[in-house]
């Protein structure tokens, strides 16, 4: 696909999605353009897992314009990497970020994890906190207010080599990051770290008793992603598809575009009821609805 630039000139989809990626939210609106929407490939993990190729290919076909990579992709060496920014390329896919647990902000661990983005074409590497089992950190250093402490020290740590290189370093939440340790949430001490952006899960969030909205307001122009997820979950424990909960969803898209800076949407399933390639399917439709609605 291809078309003229305002001004004159040719584009391609793919010049055009890096570009809403990046640039600012008044040059996008002047341009008339829209926020991309990908898809964290945790979603379909399973499929992915049996025949990445495929999936990949099915995602494309649905209309998604990126997709974030999760865990396994850390242990991909270089050549595979390789193959798989081909297939992309292919498809005309955007890697708009990689979801990373501990090691990937150590060490070795973020030199490999630069090297992987760089080659997949992603600029951003985020970090997920996990949930870990008793006894374990799941590689970070410690619990309670203090290991939050040293967890934002190293994420600051990543923010500078990340900087330099034109790649930020973002955090990815559950519930648990808004719930007050002693008067303190952990969001915020991560937060303190201005080089630090958010991928805002919105269902987590909302778990945890916290507006969506507020947030957003309350770090302006670092919302990097909204992860697109509803809730509260069904009698049966699956959480509903995209608009089927009580996310209010008009409002958190208004305070991303505006206050919160948003690069790009990614929707965020788990557990639906459905099978996964058909619940990210109708999480895509319902999203494009709830934005053509917003937009009449």
């Amino acid at each position: 696909m291809r078309g003229n630039l305002p001004g004159g000139g040719l584009f391609s989809r793919r010049g055009f999605a890096a570009l809403a990626c990046a640039a600012p939210i008044a040059a996008r609106a002047a341009a008339n353009t829209q926020v991309p929407i990908g898809l964290m490939l945790f979603a379909v993990h399973d499929d992915l897992a049996r025949d990445l190729p495929g999936t990949l290919r099915a995602v494309a076909k649905m209309g998604y314009e990126g997709v974030e990579f999760f865990g396994p992709y850390s242990a991909w060496q270089p050549d595979h990497a390789k193959q798989v920014r081909a297939q992309l390329d292919d498809l005309n896919l955007l890697c708009l970020s990689t979801h990373n647990e501990a090691p990937a902000f150590t060490g070795d661990g973020l030199a490999h994890a630069i090297e992987l983005n760089r080659i997949l074409g992603s600029k951003n590497i985020v970090c997920v906190r996990g949930l870990a089992a008793p006894g374990r950190s799941n590689g970070f250093p410690g619990e309670g207010l203090d290991g939050w402490k040293r967890m934002a020290e190293r994420l600051s740590e990543a923010s500078a080599r990340l900087k330099p290189l034109g790649m930020t370093c973002g955090f990815h939440n559950h519930a648990v990051e808004f719930q007050s340790i002693g008067g303190t949430r952990p969001i915020d001490v991560l937060g303190a770290n201005r080089d630090l952006v958010f991928h805002l899960d919105v269902g987590p969030c909302r778990q945890s008793g916290t507006d969506p909205v507020s947030f957003i307001e309350q770090y302006p122009g670092r919302i990097q992603a909204v992860l697109c997820s509803d809730w509260p979950n069904d009698a049966t424990g699956h959480p509903p598809l995209i608009g089927k909960g009580t996310a209010p969803w008009r409002r958190i898209f208004e305070a991303a575009e505006g206050a919160g800076g948003v690069r790009f949407y990614l929707v965020q399933q788990e557990g639906s009821a459905e099978p996964p390639l058909e619940a990210v399917k109708k999480d895509l439709n319902n999203l494009r609805d709830i934005q053509r609605k917003r937009r009449d």
